[in-house]
């Protein structure tokens, strides 16, 4: 059985991201679904036009071996504010299933939403004040249970094949990084 991604994408989420994302996931066999919050097509935040797959909507009440999401600014609030994306993160967690986030979207997002409540993240330098600073991280991926954060766009790679280790295990996460010339 195909495991499932949803990557959520809205007008301003950081392109670097969110493609990293979705490409080493597909890369790895994951049937990744692309889900906006806005428009099918969104202006992403260095003005690459992005296309989802579907709406958020029609994507509500699904199950997804992970979700996870980029960052960007003013994506990251634009994912933040979208109620049907909320509650898949916080069914997500509550499952015990991967939920992840990177960029400015732990801090605006998850943080914002109590979905890092005594656990360990990382976020974009920047925004690492809003992250409670008992649990606040400076390492480039961190791994808390179901949760999994990093920095931003020159982390991206590290973080998506981090999320393929634990989706497929370390031997397929090897054999991705190797084929995208990756350091593992």
């Amino acid at each position: 059985m195909a495991k499932t991604v949803l990557v959520p994408i809205a007008d301003g989420s950081e392109e670097i991201e969110a493609v990293c994302i979705i490409d080493t996931l597909r890369r790895a066999g994951a049937r990744v679904t692309v889900a906006s919050v806005d428009g099918l097509q969104v202006t992403a935040s260095r003005g690459v036009k992005l296309v989802a797959d579907a709406r958020i909507t029609e994507c509500a009440g699904q199950i997804y071996g992970a979700i996870a999401l980029p960052g960007g600014m003013p994506g990251a609030e634009h994912l933040r504010d979208s109620p049907e994306l909320i509650q898949m993160l916080k069914e997500q967690k509550q499952a015990g299933r991967l939920y992840a986030a990177i960029c400015a979207s732990p801090a605006v997002v998850l943080q914002h939403h109590q979905l890092l409540e005594k656990t360990r993240a990382t976020c974009f330098p920047g925004m690492r004040s809003k992250l409670d600073p008992a649990y606040a991280s400076d390492e480039r991926v961190v791994v808390d249970g179901p949760c999994v954060t990093s920095q931003g766009p020159a982390t991206a790679i590290e973080f998506a094949l981090r999320l393929v280790e634990l989706l497929f295990g370390p031997t397929k996460a090897q054999e991705v990084g190797k084929a995208m010339l990756a350091r593992t």
